[in-house]
């Protein structure tokens, strides 16, 4: 029996009492919005846990939506690659140690996977979105649809090649 290819996964964790850490949560309700669900299944969880590695299995295509401090700008979009991090034996993982995980538990290399992080600055417990993060997530809402319109690893790749060297 084949394995069936499961459509497009987009995974959005953060925590919706947390303030911008409700950024992905809220991303996927807007994408949700307007998405045919036959092309492509939503997931939302708190943080990633070491059983999401199994969602990875027979997928062309996943994209990750978190909150971040880190971005350089409204939103940061890059390729993932499997790696040992110090999330990988915590509570909470990282995107690359969920794929590390399936990297070792399935003995194959896991589907393309990209993170979409969007800048948040306020992440205090019963904290409402900041008003930058409501922009934020405006423009990740817009760049998100232009994802999911040409959903192709190949026009992905070259966006995350393009982000990381122009820096939005």
């Amino acid at each position: 029996m084949m394995n069936k290819t499961l459509p497009i996964l987009i995974f959005g964790y953060g925590n919706l009492s947390r303030g911008d850490d409700a950024l992905g949560p809220l991303l996927l309700e807007m994408i949700q919005e307007r998405i045919e669900l036959d092309s492509v299944e939503i997931l939302n969880d708190f943080q990633l846990q070491i059983e999401h590695a199994l969602d990875l299995e027979d997928r062309n295509l996943v994209l990750f939506i978190d909150a971040s401090v880190a971005c350089n700008g409204a939103f940061d979009f890059r390729e993932l690659e499997p790696a040992h991090d110090k999330s990988y034996t915590t509570h909470a993982m990282s995107p690359a140690a969920v794929l590390q995980v399936y990297q070792t538990i399935k003995h194959q290399t896991p589907p393309p996977c990209f993170l979409l992080s969007i800048q948040g600055e306020q992440f205090e417990l019963g904290s409402d979105l900041s008003p930058k993060a409501r922009k934020n997530l405006q423009r990740a809402d817009q760049y998100a649809e232009r994802l999911l319109k040409r959903p192709n690893v190949k026009i992905w790749r070259e966006l995350a090649e393009k982000a990381f060297h122009h820096e939005e």
